[in-house]
């Protein structure tokens, strides 16, 4: 028991218990997130299906501005969402060979998810305050990547 005491419960061994957990959820949010990546692909590829099926079918007949214009925005938007997943794990990933979160990378899946949304938009159902709200967002990312990219451009020389 004593052992155990001196082993566990002290600084080194408590962090020692911490840095396994942390490992652990990391993994595990990795594995979630494969199999997120794994069902967003699935999606797009049915409502891909879907849509240019029912464009086959109404050749001639449809309205070519639908196709291209929400279609085509909602397809767009799920390949984005595709990319969003996969840099989010990036970002577990790089969390688990180094041990830290890169900020950087969470500033480009950040700007990443707001171009997405921007793209989206269906400016007919938007208030103006949350079109400026999302100009502040890609503002302050902007900034606090040109920031992050500077701080590591200053220290690799």
């Amino acid at each position: 028991m004593k052992k155990f005491t001196r082993n566990h419960l002290s600084d080194e061994g408590f962090l020692r218990n911490i840095g396994r957990f942390e490992g652990w959820v990391s993994k595990l949010l990795s594995v979630a997130m494969v199999l997120v990546v794994m069902v967003i692909i699935f999606d797009l590829f049915i409502y891909l299906f879907a849509s240019l099926g029912a464009e086959i079918r109404n050749t001639g007949s449809g309205d070519p501005k639908i196709f291209f214009g929400r279609t085509l925005l909602d397809i767009f938007g799920l390949f984005l969402s595709v990319l969003i997943a996969l840099e989010i794990l990036e970002n577990i990933t790089a969390y688990l060979r180094k041990h830290v979160v890169q900020v950087e990378l969470v500033i480009v899946t950040s700007l990443t998810a707001v171009a997405r949304k921007i793209i989206i938009l269906d400016l007919k159902e938007v208030s103006g305050v949350s079109l400026i709200g999302l100009a502040i967002a890609i503002l302050a990312l902007s900034i606090s990547y040109f920031i992050v990219k500077s701080v590591h451009a200053d220290r690799t020389s």
